[in-house]
């Protein structure tokens, strides 16, 4: 598994493909259940083990119910992707999944910073500014 620092670097770079940015999440999501003391899971829910990992990463931590939606949207993009790859739209799609990867990263190693991160969702602004 990659560090977050290495995460970052893959979300920071344009033009990945889906399964880099989707492996991004997964990732991040096993750095949240190894800080909690878990195994990350290898199942998946509805066909993705970022959806499991989400799932697991939310026992016992309601907070951490702020990105769920995030997660299905990693998924949600994944399958338009990889589904129609052909797609005039991918190029946007294909963005739109970095930025949505990008947004559960900075959340979650947002939260492992400061527990109580996620009562307002994206409320990480003193961990970026320092402030």
């Amino acid at each position: 598994m990659r560090t977050l620092d290495e995460i970052g670097a893959v979300l920071n770079i344009k033009g990945s493909l889906a399964s880099a940015y989707l492996k991004a999440g997964e990732d991040t999501l096993c750095h949240w259940a190894e800080g909690r003391g878990l195994e990350p899971t290898i199942d998946a829910r509805e066909g993705f083990r970022l959806l499991a990992l989400h799932h697991q990463g939310s026992r016992g931590e309601p907070s951490f119910n702020a990105c769920r939606e995030t997660c299905r949207e990693l998924a949600y993009h994944y399958n338009l992707i990889t589904l129609e790859p052909d797609h005039p739209d991918t190029e946007k799609r294909l963005e739109m999944m970095r930025l949505v990867a990008m947004h559960l990263y900075l959340f979650v190693s947002g939260k492992m910073q400061v527990n109580g991160l996620g009562e307002f969702c994206c409320a990480s602004r003193p961990l970026r500014t320092g402030t």
